[in-house]
């Protein structure tokens, strides 16, 4: 016997024992599955309520699930799991900015709980164990690169329009047209 005293014992569940960890969970759980439609399995939370107030709302949805996402950080995810997981809730906050459509996405996609579902496989089968900074290295690339293309095609749909105006000042119409008419009249 004294040689099992000796060995120590190892938590199976090294997420549970956290107590910080465990409120990550509690917190991901209120934000996409706290209720539930009585006589249904279907379940949702408080991020696809608070998804209703335009802007405010997805804003403050999104900074929760960025603090879970630090809080997941600061006590062990590897970079490959916080990129996975900054993905998640890029996805959530993109598309759930979309009038309509994504509130209907909200009440579906539970980016937090799929974080939480990352760490815990994370904590409990070491998957997730590489680094994570080519993975960065390319999604700043490609944000790069798509704010680029957007400022790009920004500038270009403004100058089509400017010239469309400049070209035809008379046949245009609508209250921007007219509003550019007076000003182009006018310089």
């Amino acid at each position: 016997m004294p040689l099992l005293a000796a060995c120590p014992v190892v938590d199976p569940n090294p997420f549970e024992a956290d107590e910080r960890l465990r409120w990550v969970g509690r917190v991901a759980r209120l934000m996409d599955s706290q209720f539930q439609l009585p006589g249904t399995r279907f379940r949702f939370g408080l991020d696809p309520l608070l998804g209703l107030v335009p802007i405010v709302g997805d804003l403050s949805s999104t900074a929760v699930s960025v603090a879970l996402l630090l809080t997941m950080m600061r006590y062990g995810a590897s970079g490959a799991v916080v990129v996975r997981m900054a993905l998640n809730i890029f996805i959530d906050t993109v598309v759930g900015a979309i009038p309509l459509l994504g509130n209907i996405f909200d009440f579906a996609y539970k980016s937090n709980e799929r974080n939480v579902a990352l760490l815990r496989s994370h904590y409990a089968e070491g998957r997730h164990n590489g680094s994570g900074k080519s993975l960065v290295a390319l999604l700043l690339i490609g944000f790069v690169v798509l704010a680029g293309l957007v400022g790009w095609g920004s500038v270009e749909l403004i100058r089509w329009v400017w010239h469309y105006f400049e070209a035809q000042p008379e046949t245009a119409t609508g209250p921007v047209a007219a509003l550019l008419r007076g000003w182009y009249r006018t310089t």
